[in-house]
This record gives structure tokens, C-alpha cells and sequence, in this order.
């Protein structure tokens, strides 16, 4: 799967929060200000269609587009992507940076501790 650009990326997590799919006023009118063009963020959900990322729906003159590629799905490639990267594709490696450098609550870690543990057993 390609990864996404960081304008790509933003636009993509406004359509996943849509069920429906989007048009692309109803996209910019989600993105913070200052706003892009309309033609820019058309030419980046175009880019997102030949990607494969989102589909497209002829509904009169205009086209809804709705995400191809759930956030799950995204979320999973690129997370084992930075763990293979940054890591050594050594999950507790990555989960002990992460530990550190967030500074985790002894709720935090106790949450994380149980996770596991449910995990292994189940």
C-alpha cells in the first residue's frame, strides 16, 4: 500500500469520519483554516481515486467519494511499516519507546499490562 502524503492524509481522515462519502465542498468545509483552493483539493482526491484510496460516485454534476481503504487498514500497514523501520520489527522495542517517551501513567501502564495479558490468554 503507498503511503500518503501529509495534504492526503488530511483529507483522507475527514472521509473516514463520513459514512456517506463526501463531495468536495463538504470535504474543504471539514479542513482548518487557512483553507485550500477547491481545485487543489480536487486534484488531491483525484490523485487519492488512481491511488485506490477512495472511490467515486457520479451523482448528477458533481462525484461523492467515499474511502476505499478503511482507517484500519491504514493504520495497520503503517504502523507495522514504523515498527519494521524504526525498530528493528521488534514490537517491544516500539512499545518501550513509546512508554518512555510519553511518560506513562502507572494507569497507563497497568491498562497496557492487561491488555497484553488478555491477549496472551485468549
Amino acid at each position: 500500500m503507498q503511503k500518503l502524503t501529509k495534504r492526503e492524509d488530511q483529507i483522507m481522515q475527514v472521509i473516514w469520519q463520513s459514512e456517506e462519502g463526501m463531495f468536495i465542498r463538504d470535504i474543504l468545509g471539514h479542513l482548518p483554516d487557512p483553507k485550500p483552493h477547491y481545485n487543489t483539493i480536487a486534484t488531491i482526491v483525484k490523485i487519492l481515486v488512481k491511488k485506490a484510496f477512495l472511490t467515486s460516485e457520479k451523482l448528477g454534476n458533481s462525484d461523492r467519494y467515499g474511502a476505499l481503504v478503511s482507517l484500519e487498514r491504514y493504520r495497520k500497514t503503517d504502523i507495522l511499516d514504523i515498527k519494521k523501520k524504526y525498530f528493528n520489527n521488534s514490537l517491544p522495542k516500539m512499545m518501550a519507546h513509546f512508554a518512555k517517551e510519553e511518560q506513562l501513567s502507572e494507569a497507563e501502564i497497568a491498562e497496557l499490562i492487561r491488555i497484553i495479558k488478555s491477549k496472551k490468554s485468549g
